[in-house]
């Protein structure tokens, strides 16, 4: 069988962030159960920054470093996303074409909640296994934003989410996926998925959210036994303690993470505490770095882990990753792959914790008028021009080349690149 997996990753995070023990404080929330959250900071979207700049920006350093015969073996780009802005069009088309791709692709767009980027990277695995096109690579970004309109007047889904606002953040990560998987290279047949029907939280609207997140994270517990109990199912001699030099996973906040970790070593190796501990920090941390650096980013927060464990793990040996991606509603899966050195060097290249770095910090005040709606472009917007003078310093905190939304003709969405 030929290899497959990852060949090139990268992550982008936005142009401004917000500090969230701050908006705790801000918002009056307790914050001694802040604390066990585990959460840092979180990207913040701008109005001329959408689910298509995020996903351009992350991908472009990726394709430009491909040579034109290998940037036309891209035969199929997938978004995966829940915060698209059009019910027929696949975002999959600007990304086409402001990466400035080969016509001869495959170009579509998936949504199962916070797993479709696990669903449209095992879709990709499959295609290059298919070798229906030898030697062909795929496209996948997965990209997110948050929304924070609550939905008023039902009961069923009333929870308090002051809370998810501190947690929910912005980003993308981009793969590709071919069968030279320098990054990645999947454990061909090792996964386990696990699925049902549950309302711990939805989309009703465009532009709104609800759920319930006591229901969310037992359903998130519940999936992530029974996706690994899948997987230990088809592969033999797996251990949780002992198969995997790291483990990452969706991350909606730090300390979620370490509940389902804790929960997961108490029942697969009876673990004590002090060994769960020490356990979290040497395998979990280091793919909760980034995570807690730009909040939830939905679909893209398993990949996000990922990538933040290959940047901060040793890989002097070869290690084996384990994934958990948990989509409310529900799917879930657990899969796994493995690492090398040349995977992190490559990935370190691409600098992603400089990206973080460099993004702006908002005030309370800015943050505040954000959030007004006098600057926010709504679900179905037809016309609009951007106010570029809004908070204008976080168009230039790359220092590159970055995409941002200019103006809306038509529903027709237009970009421009700003050095």
């Amino acid at each position: 069988m030929i290899p497959v997996g990852i060949e090139a990753m990268n992550a982008f995070a936005g142009s401004v962030y917000l500090d969230v023990k701050k908006l705790a404080e801000h918002r009056g929330l307790d914050t001694t159960r802040f604390e066990n959250l585990l959460m840092k900071e979180k990207t913040v979207a701008l109005p001329y920054e959408d689910p298509v700049t995020f996903g351009v920006n992350a991908a472009k350093p990726i394709v430009d470093a491909l040579g034109q015969e290998e940037k036309d073996r891209i035969e199929i780009i997938i978004t995966s996303t829940e915060s698209a802005f059009d019910f027929g069009k696949s975002m999959s088309t600007y990304f086409h074409h402001h990466l400035g791709l080969n016509r001869n692709c495959r170009l579509f767009e998936l949504k199962s909640a916070c797993y479709s980027s696990v669903a449209g990277f095992q879709m990709a695995v499959n295609f290059i296994l298919s070798q229906t096109s030898p030697g062909a690579k795929a496209l996948v970004i997965a990209t997110d934003i948050s929304r924070f309109m609550v939905v008023e007047g039902g009961e069923a889904l009333t929870e308090d989410w002051a809370f998810a606002e501190p947690s929910g953040g912005a980003g993308a990560v981009a793969m590709l996926v071919s069968e030279t998987p320098y990054m990645f290279q999947v454990d061909v047949g090792a996964n386990g998925y696990y699925g049902y029907e549950v309302m711990d939280a939805c989309r009703p609207g465009p532009d709104s959210e609800a759920g319930d997140a006591d229901l969310s994270l037992l359903s998130y517990l519940d999936c992530c036994e029974n996706s690994f109990l899948e997987y230990q199912k088809r592969i033999t001699d797996i251990d949780y303690a002992k198969s995997f030099g790291y483990l990452a996973f969706h991350t909606p906040f730090g300390g979620m993470i370490k509940g389902a970790h804790r929960k997961m070593m108490r029942k697969m190796a009876k673990a004590k505490p002090e060994e769960i501990e020490a356990d979290f920090e040497r395998r979990v941390t280091p793919g909760l770095s980034y995570c807690q650096r730009v909040g939830n980013t939905m679909g893209a927060s398993t990949m996000f882990s990922l990538a933040s464990t290959i940047d901060n793990g040793d890989f002097d040996e070869p290690q084996r990753i384990g994934c958990f991606s948990y989509g409310s509603g529900c799917c879930s899966e657990f899969f796994s792959g493995v690492v090398r050195k040349e995977g992190q060097e490559r990935l370190r290249a691409l600098k992603i914790k400089d990206q973080l770095d460099k993004r702006q910090k908002l005030s309370m005040e800015e943050y505040d008028d954000l959030l007004s709606g006098s600057n926010a472009v709504k679900f179905g917007t037809r016309n609009v021009t951007l106010d570029t003078n809004f908070i204008p310093h976080a168009r230039s905190a790359q220092g590159k080349e970055t995409l941002f939304l200019k103006e809306i003709k038509e529903y027709h969405r237009e970009y421009e690149w700003i050095s």
